[in-house]
Order: C-alpha cells, then structure tokens, then sequence
C-alpha cells in the first residue's frame, strides 16, 4: 500500500437501518438502498468501532480507512496532525421520516466517564425539508434541570424545547451539552466528532422494532446537558461572491472542524496542502481529476482529498453545490 500514490478517495457508503429512516438517501441522495423505507444514515466518512470506511475503487480499492491512518498519517492529515490514531470526524447524511429521539450529547470529558468514548459536537448542514417539518435544538430560554427532569418523568418533554420550520440550507451548530432533536420530513449532512456517545432524554413516547419502549438515558442525560445554553437557531452566513461567480459561505467552525459552503458556475481550487478536506456534493455535479482518469460526483458523493495532493480542482458540470470540511 505505501507505494500506491494517494489520490481523491471515495468511500462505500456505511447504510443503516433505523425505524425513524426513511427512502430518501436512495432516491435523492443515490445511495443503494433495498427495499423497505427505513434507510435513516449513511456513513460516508467512518473509523468508528467496527464501522470503518473502504475505498470504492481505484488502485487502493479495499483499503480501510483505518489502514490508510495507521499506514500514512502524514500524508492523510498533514505532516503537523500525523499523530492522530483515529480519523477524527465522522460524516452522514441522515434521512428523517420519522422524529428522531430528544438526545444530548457530552462534552469530551463526560463522555470519557459515562460512555467511554469522544465527546460528540456535530453541525447539520439541511439538504431537504419538507413543509411543516421541524428541528429541536436548545432548551426555551430559562428551562432549568428541575422543569426538565420533571417534563421527563411525565413523557411531556416537548413544550420545553425549541424548536423552528427548517429550510433547504439551513446550517446548524450543535455543540456538545445541546438538547436536540431532527424532526420529521428533514434530510440532512452532519459532520461530528467521531464518536457514539448518546443519550437519550425522550423518544416521543414511540414503541421501538422489539414492541417495548426504546430505553432512555435520564441520569447521564442531565448530568451532559448545558442548561445555560438556550435556544439554538440556524447559523447566519454572508455569502462572498468571487470574480468568477463562484460563491463561498463559512459556516459551522469549533476546535474540532470548520465548513464552507461552495456553490460554483466554475472551476474552483479546494482544499490545503497542510490538513484533509471533505467535499459532499449538495446539488448537481462535479467532476476532479486523478491519477486513473477524471472522477464524476454527482449529488450525495463524498470525497476525501488527504492532505497530500490538496488542493485540488473541482470542475462543476452547470452548477453544483458542495460542502467542504476541514480540522482548523
């Protein structure tokens, strides 16, 4: 493998089945879904566990992504992040047909205690949302740990949390210590810490796949939940037009990763030679160069450009929209 040259890698996507998914990520998203209309994610990125990423195709068709971090730190992340023994973000798409639990997530050093994994800050990125659907993300301002815990013990969690209608577009920052929920109709990108550290305050009530109640996660819950945070909204961008058209938007950026929004009528450089960048195709088609010949992206591909070989050029068949991801 260290002889093979690294070059743009796309991965086999990781398809899970949940019962709040949904058909979208096939007939959207074009992911090799089968039948049944509970398709909930598709890991595009992962080294999580026994979830680990394969290479599609090309000369490394095969490898792991574990394998490549173990093998070629350096030049995957960069020469000044090769410590890493783990990739550090792990990407989805998410298909919500149904609501998904209310949940928190810890901060690094709870979850190192109650779940022993990551911490787990994560961004969504909104793809699709269909009319009336909505996002839980936040406690309603002054919603304190008793009110809460007591809405809980009742099954009356809702009227406590905020809420807003999503659009097509919609960038949302979801740190650490955030109550949250997707809600019915949203399909969505999220970018997060690799980590599963989850807990779950409600789950509207719903009989889970076994016909008993799905369990919850109340103790480790409000110990992870940051009651000062309140209410979360989309993030507000200002999109910087550039002389060729193309526009780019930052949008979500923590210690753990910082996205940007491209939308190009051009060819457009991405990524830099010092870190890996992510590209997700959001709308239409691109279409970059490598060793092999010229890769086509359409939308729902992800690619993984290893620090190695970045930048890179992308080439918009019409317009196309991706989303890139970056450590900062």
């Amino acid at each position: 493998m260290q002889s093979i040259p690294l070059q743009p890698l796309v991965f086999e996507p990781i398809l899970r089945r949940l019962i709040w998914g949904g058909r979208r990520l096939g007939t959207l998203m074009g992911k090799p879904i089968g039948d049944g209309d509970d398709y909930a994610e598709s890991w595009e990125i992962a080294d999580y566990h026994d979830s680990v990423s394969v290479v599609r195709d090309g000369p490394l068709a095969g490898t792991t992504l574990r394998d490549l971090v173990r093998a070629r730190p350096a030049q995957l992340f960069g020469r000044s992040r090769a410590a890493q023994d783990q990739f550090p973000l792990l990407i989805k798409l998410i298909d919500a047909r149904e609501p998904l639990s209310v949940q928190v997530h810890p901060d690094d050093a709870l979850a190192r205690t109650l779940a022993g994994d990551n911490g787990k800050t994560e961004a969504w990125v909104v793809i699709d949302a269909e009319p009336g659907s909505l996002i839980y993300a936040g406690l309603k301002a002054g919603v304190d740990r008793d009110q809460l815990e007591r809405a809980v013990r009742s099954g009356d969690v809702e009227p406590l949390l905020h809420r807003f209608e999503p659009k097509a577009g919609d960038c949302v920052m979801v740190e650490a210590g955030t109550v949250h929920a997707i809600g019915a109709g949203v399909l969505l990108a999220e970018v997060q810490q690799t980590s599963d550290a989850t807990f779950r305050v409600f789950d509207w009530n719903r009989i889970g796949a076994d016909g008993k109640p799905r369990e919850l996660h109340i103790d480790q819950a409000l110990q992870s939940i940051n009651f000062g945070r309140g209410p979360v909204d989309p993030l507000v961008t200002r999109p910087l037009v550039l002389e060729d058209g193309n526009v780019s938007e930052a949008l979500a950026r923590c210690p753990y990763f910082q996205l940007e929004r491209w939308t190009l009528d051009a060819p457009q450089e991405i990524g830099r030679d010092d870190r890996f960048t992510v590209v997700m195709v959001l709308a239409g088609e691109v279409r970059v160069s490598r060793g092999d010949g010229e890769l086509s992206l359409a939308r729902g591909a992800t690619l993984l450009l290893p620090a190695s070989i970045s930048p890179h050029v992308l080439s918009p068949i019409g317009q196309a929209v991706v989303l890139t991801c970056q450590q900062p």
